[in-house]
């Protein structure tokens, strides 16, 4: 099959949330187009589309933000899985996962409404602001669609976020003086559909992740295996990172900026 490229995005691979967010929109583009395949190269991230496409990322982005998305279980707001209808046709709830650990990746807890999140960062993509090569670097305060009003909090999957997350860390609690704060939405939903399929590999410490920035061409089935470090021959750059506890109580938890560790060979 004759590939093209025809989508590309700005990317900063040390950040596991916009790593992890290049993975979910691969996933995306691979279940509106099926075939589509996606690597990291320098500061970027690519996809190859089949010649029969005639794909690009302002489309992508129309159809990841008109497609209907519904709470699976009405009676638990915080961590009910959400489906994403067709044509992506895709239930994220690898938080719930306790058999291959992905709910080792979960940072909300507590009274964080896990799926008022997810609806609102996705609706802050409506924005066509966010529809060009740096969709990940797009910060703004983002509101609930249903109470424009009232601001929501982002999952802290972005690690610009995750570094400041402590009130030591900026000298103030934020939420103390209720200020609003900027979130990166394509970064937060995107990372939440990306650890689905794609799940950083656990490290013998604790809360502690690795992953690498493939660069061949591959489809999601195949990514997925290439994220983790254990497939192919490439010198792709790997990662380690902490998903560490950013309140005193040591429930709520953020994705710090992630150290170079080497060459997968």
């Amino acid at each position: 099959m004759n590939r093209r490229s025809s989508i590309s995005i700005e990317v900063d691979a040390s950040n596991p949330g916009q790593f992890l967010a290049c993975c979910g929109l691969l996933e995306l583009a691979d279940r509106l187009w099926r075939g589509a395949e996606g690597w990291f190269e320098s500061r970027r991230f690519r996809f190859a589309l089949p010649d029969s496409v005639e794909g690009s990322l302002d489309l992508l982005l129309e159809e990841i933000c008109k497609v209907p998305m519904k709470q699976v279980d009405l009676e638990d707001d915080y961590s009910s899985p959400v489906y994403v209808e067709k044509p992506f046709d895709l239930q994220l709830d690898w938080w719930m996962d306790t058999r291959a650990g992905g709910n080792r990746l979960k940072v909300w807890a507590g009274t964080m409404r896990s799926v008022r999140i997810a609806m609102a960062m996705r609706a802050a993509l409506r924005d066509k602001e966010f529809w060009g090569e740096s969709l990940l670097n797009r910060g703004m305060v983002v509101f609930d669609p249903e109470e424009p009003d009232k601001k929501v909090e982002p999952y802290y999957f972005d690690s610009r976020r995750g570094n400041n997350a402590q009130s030591r860390d900026i000298g103030f609690a934020t939420d103390a003086l209720q200020m609003t704060t900027a979130a990166y939405p394509a970064v937060e939903f995107l990372c939440l559909v990306g650890l689905q399929r794609f799940r950083p590999l656990p490290t013998h410490k604790s809360r502690v992740f690795e992953y690498c920035a493939w660069d061949i061409p591959c489809v999601p089935e195949i990514a997925g295996v290439m994220a983790c470090g254990l497939g192919g021959t490439s010198n792709a750059p790997r990662y380690r990172f902490e998903n560490a506890f950013r309140t005193d109580q040591k429930k709520h938890k953020a994705f710090l900026p992630a150290t170079l560790i080497g060459e997968h060979s």
